[in-house]
């Protein structure tokens, strides 16, 4: 078992995976990639670096990481669940256990804007939270992947009437549902949702269930039950969530979404886990 997973490899996470590496803490940094950074074209008020590209700074703060022992996976993560003595933390390929978790995901660029009006009146973002309601109805799912697999998995045993929508995205899992692969132009409904529109169809639907990309830090929340300012994460002073050993870092809280901002958050997370940790002893 991990003493500490930390999702996201941008500034906050990797920052804190040194911080925790120098701690003597035996810990993960997970993440599809190197996040919203990498596609910044220049950054140019990072103290004592000058001008670079933001895909230079990520790939030269990975390769520090990498360099000073921090164990990196390259992968998805799909879900976390709660285990009796911590988490357990599900990948694309591999299931990891920790006892504390960092969600450094960083914002949200993957959300579903339809879907707002209708957010708690036949849109969800969590299967596991909602998919009892919706058990013999007639659900939709929005997505292209893994995570939209995880979602369906959940939901097959509560309803035989699915239907895949990829939003325009290329299906990228094999499913026995069926499959629409174009745009959706319109939710529709007036007090709750009722149907979609994709192109001149309209399909009438119970509920929509929102399983784009990856899992984010907002979806993460749903599922485990973390607090929320709008899409924000809230933590104390100690970077802490609601639920005592997930802990939240850099831009998923909120506030200055800058480089500096981020890696100063990953490393005073870091230092609060390991005394958390120590606590725990």
């Amino acid at each position: 078992m991990f003493d500490t997973i930390v999702i996201g490899m941008g500034p906050a996470g990797l920052e804190a995976g040194i911080y925790l590496k120098r701690y003597g803490l035996n810990a993960l940094v997970i993440g599809k990639d190197l996040g919203a950074l990498a596609l910044a074209k220049e950054i140019e008020n990072y103290y004592a670096l000058g001008k670079m590209s933001g895909k230079d700074l990520a790939v030269k703060g990975l390769k520090e990481a990498t360099s000073l022992g921090v164990l990196i996976n390259h992968q998805e993560v799909i879900s976390i669940d709660y285990l009796d003595n911590g988490f357990s933390v599900k990948t694309t390929n591999n299931q990891y256990e920790t006892k504390t978790v960092l969600l450094a995901t960083g914002k949200s660029r993957n959300s579903f804007s339809l879907a707002k009006p209708y957010e708690g009146k036949g849109i969800s973002y969590c299967a596991t939270c909602d998919g009892f309601f919706y058990k013999n109805k007639k659900i939709g799912i929005v997505g292209y992947n893994n995570y939209m697999l995880h979602e369906l998995n959940y939901l097959k045993p509560l309803t035989n009437d699915i239907t895949i929508f990829t939003n325009g995205n290329e299906l990228e899992v094999e499913v026995d549902n069926k499959v629409i692969k174009d745009k959706i132009v319109a939710l529709n409904g007036e007090d709750k949702l009722e149907s979609v529109t994709v192109g001149n169809e309209i399909i009438k639907l119970d509920g929509l269930f929102i399983a784009l990309g990856s899992q984010n830090a907002f979806t993460l929340a749903k599922h485990l039950g973390l607090m929320l300012n709008k899409e924000d994460l809230v933590v104390d002073n100690n970077y802490m969530t609601n639920i005592p050993g997930i802990f939240a870092a850099g831009d998923v809280i909120g506030g200055m979404l800058q480089v500096v901002k981020a890696a100063s958050d990953g490393a005073r997370a870091a230092e609060a886990i390991n005394k958390y940790l120590r606590g725990l002893k």
